[in-house]
């Protein structure tokens, strides 16, 4: 596993967006010690036209900049199909997180930040964009000679979805994997891991991030919402329940093999 994560490392390219020096020279000198080529620019203006010569593998972008801030550059890099974002910000309120999520941020970070926390988070989202990135026909041909989807894995199924939970992958009915980002898969995850009963948000966190998260009752809804988006969008079924004052319900019967 290891050995997968630094070939990974050195074929990846994050590019560090922060108006201050500091900040992105720590940034950039930490990950690359860690394996990662590293990119830097002030602003999104620098932001652009370091990938127009190069696209990085994943942007880290602060949000609070003078002219144009994070959250507008981060709008404009999803409607030209950005690479995986985590936000940075040194105010850390939860309108900022809950904007950054909803527009499609993969994750968010409160400024000052542990760099090694960044690295994981950028190691986790980068796992998840890989093993949901569709294959080309090519290489699904030989995955399909080679090895089946989760071979020797347990997978969770309910109907005619697979929720492949150490391969960090949810397959539609169709087989397709469904892109999520790592907040909604760990949402998803801890939905199904515990069927027709009634999860709070508090609970949610809980299951999804750990007793230490910094993790909001919002960022939760705001995921789930998405979540239900993707799952409608290849079967119409509703497979997240709603309980007015309580939290979540995931109403399929789930079998482990």
């Amino acid at each position: 596993m290891l050995a997968n994560v630094i070939r990974m490392d050195l074929a990846t390219r994050i590019l560090i967006v922060d108006d201050d020096e500091g900040i992105r020279s720590l940034i950039s000198s930490f990950l690359g010690k860690n394996g990662f080529l590293t990119t830097v620019a002030s602003d999104p203006v620098e932001m652009r036209a370091a990938m127009a010569k190069q696209r990085p593998d994943l942007i880290v972008l602060d949000v609070m900049m003078p002219g144009e801030d994070g959250l507008t550059a981060l709008r404009g890099l999803q409607a030209a199909g950005a690479p995986p974002v985590i936000m940075l910000s040194a105010v850390g309120s939860d309108v900022d997180r809950i904007i950054g999520l909803e527009i499609g941020a993969e994750d968010y970070l409160a400024k000052p930040c542990n760099p090694r926390e960044l690295l994981a988070r950028i190691r986790t989202v980068l796992r998840r964009r890989e093993a949901t990135s569709a294959p080309s026909p090519a290489a699904l041909a030989l995955a399909i000679v080679a090895e089946p989807v989760g071979e020797g894995r347990p997978m969770l199924r309910f109907g005619d979805w697979s929720l492949d939970a150490e391969g960090f992958t949810l397959y539609a009915p169709d087989g397709d994997p469904v892109p999520l980002t790592e907040g909604e898969f760990q949402v998803m995850r801890a939905l199904v891991e515990h069927p027709r009963r009634v999860l709070t948000r508090d609970q949610l966190i809980e299951y999804a991030r750990g007793g230490d998260s910094d993790s909001f009752d919002r960022a939760v809804d705001v995921q789930v919402s998405r979540i239900r988006r993707k799952l409608a969008a290849k079967d119409g079924q509703e497979l997240i329940r709603t309980v007015r004052n309580e939290g979540y319900m995931f109403t399929a019967s789930v079998v482990r093999r």
